[in-house]
């Protein structure tokens, strides 16, 4: 080896990069200027020979072979840096020309890793992750993850042969942050990164950021540019953006993408396995499930986790890949495409997101860098023993930075509409499912997990910011209090919360025998005790039909189908007046008989069953309702919305209530039986003189009742009931809900005219008999 080559190598430094230990292979590797000329070194491990030729000029330089392993060194008689290729020969014959990945400068920005280091870079998915891009003239993808206690990290994939060796990436200061510019990569390619502990053991893992991911059981990360979908949306979101969705109909259709509609399996001709796909792609979704939420009657819909996970069974809340929807169902553009689908449609997208927890996957984040990089080292602080997954410290500025980002990044890259975040309440408590001696106490003694609180009022705040009038929904089943207040106001700041006491209460009273349900009326009507404490969503929910609760019909009482189904719509008419928002999970509207079971498609067969084709004619019907009626969705969170007619009778299991606006005529007036007793004739106080027109009743035949409504117009009589002036007379059929539609009365304003005139005439005749006399 040339002299003055030998004196410059830093021989060390070299053998660190040969023993892939190398956190920063940057001050070694690729150009480096000297006095002595342009030195420029590579490792390729076995290569048998390296040229380097300069692009401008296409002058050639071989390079010395300075280690067996595959290092290689040139020392150029040039005084400044420029372009160049690497020609590379290989032992085994073949031969390859490539620019050198090592010739980049750094991607960051000081002011990016700031604020990354305090939590608050937003957009770090910008940066964070694969990201396809142009360096220079050189197409590439650019690679960037967090690993802080990490010895070196590498990318590898099939076009490095998964070694470790040949990529090895920067690291930025102390940051944490590793960072490398591969050049001749494309979109499609599958990596991981490979990471060296501090106890010198490798392990390989997907990307955190990564956009796509292989199809389960592969866990391998895929190279995407989610940059290139052309959306069409903007009208939906610009009117979106201009909504007060609290005064807004919302009537949510919870689905699982996985078993809302599946493929018949077709099998080898043998018959030992599945030929294909089960899944039906995003693109194919969109267009089913768009037309069956449009003829329901249904404004959004709710997407049980999309984010990559590796078993199915978890419904997708065990999540491996919070940047990439799975692939279960097609590719990030096939994703955007159903979005924007479903945009053009006039359909909004919620989805749920799972900040609580994450699983212990060795490819996942779990001890990322061998170190509890996002989880508690401590299990009582960082494992949920029956869960058997693993609690986010939200305490350190990498891991809120990486959540709050990350809910960013589905309203920012995806359109979504809203993020309804599941497990708040595990979030909340630093005791949730665990016994004595499971946990520890705050820096206070208490059981509240302060750090999760400053985590949820940072993100929403940072959420609202947007104004773009994307929602974030808390499913939280406690009583902690101010969950949708502002935090300003020192509440978490959700827009709205999963009612799950209502939910609890209103089930548990539906699947009382309706004989014994006058002894629990008041698990009927004690939600309106707290109606307004917070903003609201009623929900019949997934977790209602699983593990062993049966479905819906399932739940209710009664001897043959029809009869539960009596129950089944008295309790959805019910939901539909009640104040608040509404979720009804898939399945529920033309009742399931079976529990919901994720590995098979909805059993859309049985709607050739009357009673489950006009149970779903029913909910289609309230929807509809729903959408046309003001008074049941603008006023949900002002108590001067809603007013009790009925609220005592436990004995005959009757209620009933008024559902208004600021506008007189467009009062309804909603009454409920939910026992089996027929009541002809029966009085029903009304908020004013006028006409009473029922413009829904579950008992319709077309809905599967006997038919006992009330056909014609009532016009109501100076009679009291209910405590009020003004009465009907109604027949109100076993189990049944029946709307009405007010209508004040005309005359009144007619007959006050005429009083009026009356008055101004006899004091214009007083005034004429005084002038005559």
């Amino acid at each position: 080896m040339d002299g003055k080559l030998y004196d410059l190598m830093d021989w060390a430094g070299i053998e660190e990069i040969v023993y892939s230990e190398a956190a920063n292979p940057h001050n070694i590797l690729g150009p480096h200027i000297t006095e002595q000329g342009l030195l420029i070194q590579a490792f390729i491990p076995t290569a048998e020979s390296v040229i380097v030729r300069f692009k401008e000029s296409g002058k050639e330089y071989p390079m010395e072979l300075a280690d067996e392993a595959g290092f290689f060194a040139a020392l150029i008689p040039r005084k400044t840096a420029a372009a160049y290729i690497l020609l590379i020969t290989y032992d085994n014959g073949t031969s390859e020309e490539c620019l050198d990945p090592y010739s980049y400068p750094p991607f960051y920005t000081e002011g990016d890793l700031k604020k990354f280091e305090s939590g608050i870079h937003y957009s770090i998915y910008e940066k964070m992750g694969a990201h396809p891009m142009t360096a220079g003239d050189a197409e590439g993808v650019y690679f960037s993850v967090w690993a802080p206690c990490a010895m070196r990290v590498s990318v590898v994939g099939d076009f490095n042969l998964w070694d470790g060796r040949r990529h090895q990436m920067r690291r930025l200061g102390d940051s944490g942050i590793f960072e490398l510019f591969i050049p001749g990569l494309r979109a499609g390619m599958i990596y991981k990164y490979e990471l060296k502990h501090k106890n010198g053991k490798p392990q390989l893992k997907s990307d955190p950021y990564g956009n796509y991911s292989e199809l389960r059981p592969d866990t391998a990360s895929v190279i995407w540019d989610i940059n290139r979908y052309s959306w069409s949306d903007q009208e939906w979101m610009k009117k979106r953006a201009g909504i007060d969705t609290k005064q807004r109909p919302m009537s949510i259709y919870e689905v699982h993408l996985g078993s809302w509609l599946r493929k018949e399996a077709t099998l080898d001709d043998d018959g030992s396995q599945v030929v294909g796909s089960e899944f039906y792609n995003y693109r194919e979704l969109a267009g089913k499930l768009a037309e069956y939420v449009k003829d329901m009657g249904y404004t959004h819909v709710e997407l049980l986790p999309i984010m990559e996970h590796p078993l199915d069974a978890s419904w997708g809340y065990q999540v491996t890949g919070y940047y990439a929807p799975t692939s279960r169902y097609g590719t990030p553009d096939d994703f955007m495409y159903f979005m924007d689908y479903m945009h053009k449609q006039e359909i909004g997208v919620i989805l749920d997101w799972v900040p609580a927890h994450f699983p212990r996957d060795s490819f996942g984040l779990a001890g990322f860098d061998g170190t509890c990089v996002y989880e508690h080292k401590d299990p009582r602080q960082g494992a949920h023993p029956h869960w058997g997954t693993l609690i986010y410290n939200y305490g350190r500025p990498g891991v809120s930075n990486f959540l709050i980002a990350n809910a960013l990044f589905w309203v920012e890259k995806y359109h979504a509409d809203g993020i309804r975040m599941d497990a708040v309440a595990s979030m909340l408590y630093l005791d949730y499912g665990k016994e004595p001696g499971e946990w520890i106490p705050n820096i206070y003694g208490g059981h509240e997990n302060l750090e999760a609180v400053e985590f949820l009022k940072h993100l929403n705040s940072i959420f609202k910011s947007r104004k773009d009038g994307a929602v974030l929904i808390a499913e939280e089943s406690t009583a902690w209090p101010r969950i949708t207040a502002g935090v300003k106001d020192d509440g978490l700041g959700f827009d709205y919360k999963w009612n799950m006491g209502w939910m609890n209460d209103f089930t548990g009273y539906m699947q009382c025998d309706p004989y014994f349900r006058k002894h629990h009326y008041g698990e009927m009507t004690f939600s309106m005790l707290y109606a307004y404490s917070e903003d609201f969503i009623l929900v019949f929910s997934h977790d209602e039909v699983v593990h062993g609760k049966g479905s819906m019909i399932g739940k209710m009482p009664g001897d043959t189908l029809e009869a539960k189904a009596s129950n089944l719509r008295a309790a959805y008419g019910f939901m539909m007046g009640h104040p608040g928002k509404k979720l009804l999970f898939m399945g529920q509207d033309f009742a399931q008989v079976s529990e919901w079971d994720e590995n098979k498609s909805l059993d859309w067969e049985i709607l050739a069953e009357p009673v489950h084709k006009r149970t779903k004619e029913f909910v289609k019907a309230l929807n509809h309702l729903y959408m046309s009626q003001p008074a049941l969705y603008q006023m949900d969170y002002d108590p001067e919305g809603f007013e009790w007619v009925e609220c005592t009778d436990s004995k005959d299991s009757i209620t009933g209530f008024l559902r208004k606006t600021k506008k007189k005529e467009e009062t309804l007036l909603i009454l409920c039986n939910f026992d089996t007793v027929l009541h002809e004739k029966y009085p029903v106080g009304v908020p004013f003189e006028g006409k009473y027109k029922e413009i829904l009743n579950s008992d319709h035949q077309a809905f599967g009742g006997e038919g006992r409504v009330n056909p014609r117009v009532k016009t109501s009589k100076k009679k009291e009931a209910d405590e009020r002036p003004d009465s009907i007379e109604i027949t109100l059929a076993p189990l049944s809900v029946l709307v009405f539609a007010c209508t004040p009365e005309k005359k009144s304003a007619l007959i006050a005219g005429k009083k009026a005139g009356k008055s101004a005439y006899k004091k214009k005749a007083k005034g004429e008999s005084k002038d005559q006399a």
